[in-house]
């Protein structure tokens, strides 16, 4: 980027703006950044909150490797709580991580952070994970003196409450999540699967408490709801609301999913991407993107026809009423029509304007409120004829298709690629005698703002954010000679030719009286390789001074000290960050010795095992939520509901007899969920 450019573009201050894709493993990487992600997240080889998504060094390198060519990122989890028999395999493990090229590091156990710290084993970014409880602007302050450079937000907050954490912390970078699965505990951070299952989401093994079936049950033994799904939310969707995140100070756009297969990526991915060009586009003077090139499509994205429980924007406006999923924690997708009428037991019609594919997935509520689904054997226009006829279906009921197989027919080919494009200027060079002896090519590149438009010869390396790329001569071995006919045509398709590269040609732009010379195909076949590979160090330069800008050769010098900026030690009352703290002092996770170092050097006096180290006696506090079971029943006085009739507390009550008391915190606007001895 010459002067005027970088000049240009400090004067206009663009935010980047970073779409944060899931990669299940390599594969789903690399479709991740083809579809237009601008940074990627992967589980390590281990410790990672999804123990099902781990993935080797050489994996991760790779996708570093590919990654970086769009100067897009490779963020790594390491994000469960460390047991002190793990700590050093950790530490060995995340020094491979940062020298592999790694672009940051995901964590939440605390000791952890004070290790990599003391023995400077990390030189990019660390990010404090969403199990860190990030829902205050005091706690996210204390996460930056600690040295992360971005918080994941809960994902509980609203836009009011993320524009104030960002006012009050302008300098750290704020990550929210705009899309999947949500956990019905404040910032999963849940203890119940440990509870119940010994499985810990604490250590990637959740086993999914929130998504059981149970009976509300008052002190009365009077049951007010049997077998329902009380904790299970619908899918988070944010797209229709990137713009006003991004006003509020959120930077990074983060889709939940590392579970989810590579159709699932490419469509959700595909969709976000198009968006977040079109708030660029909309806003060229205060946004771009945070990677190189644009992703191009080949199929249309819809999210209805990829994995959901129907969807929810949460509180980002506030609490609403449409949040939860009580039916059914499973993908319903999207609605497809009503059952018209039933031909024995064969074939049914639809009332619809759908069409329908042989195998479609198909499924609706029967009459008990449970999920039924089936597979569609034939499509005879809107008859179908299933594999088998589900007993329960009734005319009348609507059904939902979970399972478009036109779509996942499209999803399973190629369906994007990924290409910076370049503009090219060739100006032609005269000898003293003025003959046609060499020419200039300059190569510049459109690189993260949405070129919706094709530039215009005038426009000419002039829009901000256009970098320039390179320049250099090409000498012919002798003069050119005027042409019979006007050559720019064939000039301009030769050039253009980028083959089998990550580049694409926007425009040739040939000036003077160039177009009026012959130049044979194999000269100007030379001077596109040349072109190439001038613009592809060009490049890598660029890429590789924006992947070291935050690298010091030392960020952390001494063990076990304060010694960030602003970092300090806490009284007690600092330390309590939401009520909770106070009381049930597991909600720390300390489960190693430099945990125990970390909190007591920070002020901590009284420290308690975490949960899965030692669970305490008797009745403990296994969930935080936002989601609240009376309001969701129409029983919040407070919000104009009706006055409930029952004798609180509550209970959830599973199918083998193990009940879990409520708590409505209404002060915090709160639900706790408790576990019985």
């Amino acid at each position: 980027m010459n002067d005027i450019e970088a000049k240009k573009k400090k004067e206009i201050h663009l935010t980047e703006l970073e779409l944060l894709a899931p990669a299940k493993n390599l594969e789903c990487g690399i479709a991740a950044i083809d579809h237009g992600a601008d940074a990627v997240y992967i589980g390590a080889p281990r410790f990672g909150a999804r123990a099902a998504a781990a993935n080797s060094l050489e994996d991760i390198k790779k996708l570093c490797d590919y990654a970086h060519q769009f100067r897009a990122k490779v963020h790594v989890t390491v994000n469960t709580i460390i047991y002190e028999n793990e700590m050093e395999d950790t530490l060995k493990m995340i020094a491979e991580l940062d020298r592999i090229g790694v672009d940051a590091l995901l964590l939440q156990d605390m000791g952890v952070l004070w290790d990599v710290r003391a023995n400077q084993l990390w030189h990019r970014e660390l990010h404090s994970s969403t199990q860190c409880d990030a829902r205050s602007a005091d706690k996210v302050f204390w996460l930056s003196t600690l040295g992360f450079d971005r918080v994941v937000l809960a994902r509980e907050l609203s836009l009011d409450e993320i524009r104030e954490i960002h006012k009050k912390n302008p300098s750290t970078q704020l990550e929210v999540f705009v899309h999947g699965a949500l956990c019905v505990s404040y910032s999963g951070v849940c203890y119940a699967s440990e509870k119940c299952f010994g499985r810990s989401a604490n250590r990637g093994e959740c086993a999914q408490f929130c998504r059981m079936k149970f009976n509300l049950i008052d002190s009365n033994e009077n049951e007010i709801e049997h077998e329902r799904h009380l904790l299970s939310l619908k899918d988070l969707c944010q797209i229709d609301h990137l713009q006003e995140l991004a006003d509020a100070g959120a930077t990074s756009f983060k889709i939940e999913g590392r579970l989810k297969d590579v159709n699932y990526v490419k469509n959700v991915v595909a969709a976000y991407s198009r968006k977040l060009d079109e708030i660029v586009a909309a806003n060229p003077d205060k946004y771009c993107r945070a990677s190189f090139g644009r992703a191009i499509h080949t199929f249309q994205p819809n999210l209805k026809k990829t994995f959901n429980r129907g969807f929810t924007n949460y509180f980002l406006n506030g609490r609403q009423p449409d949040i939860a999923s009580f039916d059914t924690p499973k993908a319903m997708g999207e609605y497809v029509g009503k059952v018209k009428e039933i031909r024995g037991n064969v074939s049914f019609n639809v009332a619809t304007v759908a069409s329908f594919a042989n195998g479609d997935g198909l499924c609706f509520i029967n009459d008990e409120k449970e999920l039924e689904g089936f597979r569609v054997n034939r499509v005879e226009g809107n008859r179908l004829y299933p594999l088998r006829m589900p007993e329960h279906l009734r005319p009348g009921m609507a059904l939902y298709r979970n399972n478009d197989q036109a779509f996942e027919n499209v999803l399973s080919k190629k369906t994007a690629s990924r290409k910076i494009p370049l503009h090219i200027r060739v100006t032609p060079q005269y000898s003293e005698s003025g003959a046609l002896q060499q020419v200039l090519i300059e190569i510049g590149a459109s690189v993260n703002v949405p070129q919706l438009d094709s530039m215009t010869t005038e426009g000419f390396l002039e829009k901000h954010l256009f970098y320039k790329i390179d320049e250099y001569s090409y000498d012919f071995e002798a003069p050119l000679e005027l042409a019979r006919r006007p050559q720019g045509d064939n000039i301009r398709l030769q050039l253009s030719k980028m083959g089998n590269t990550i580049f694409e040609c926007d425009e040739v732009v040939l000036a003077g009286d160039l177009e009026n010379y012959f130049i044979p195909n194999s000269v100007l076949s030379e001077i596109r390789r040349d072109l190439i590979e001038t613009a592809t160090e060009g490049i890598q330069n660029i890429v590789d001074r924006s992947l070291v800008k935050g690298v010091v050769e030392e960020i952390f010098s001494a063990p076990y000290q304060l010694n960030q900026a602003g970092e300090h030690e806490l009284n007690p009352e600092e330390f309590v960050w939401q009520p909770a703290y106070g009381k049930w002092p597991y909600l720390y996770n300390i489960a190693n010795r430099s945990a125990e170092h970390f909190y007591k050097t920070h002020g901590m006096k009284h420290i308690e095992s975490a949960f899965e180290v030692e669970q305490p006696k008797g009745e403990s506090l296994i969930m935080q939520c936002r989601h609240c079971i009376r309001y969701s029943l129409g029983y919040c006085v407070k919000r104009g509901g009706k006055k409930p009739q029952w004798k609180e507390p509550l209970f959830l009550e599973l199918g083998d007899g193990r009940r879990f008391r409520l708590e409505f915190n209404c002060a915090e606007c709160q639900m706790n969920v408790y576990s019985t001895k």
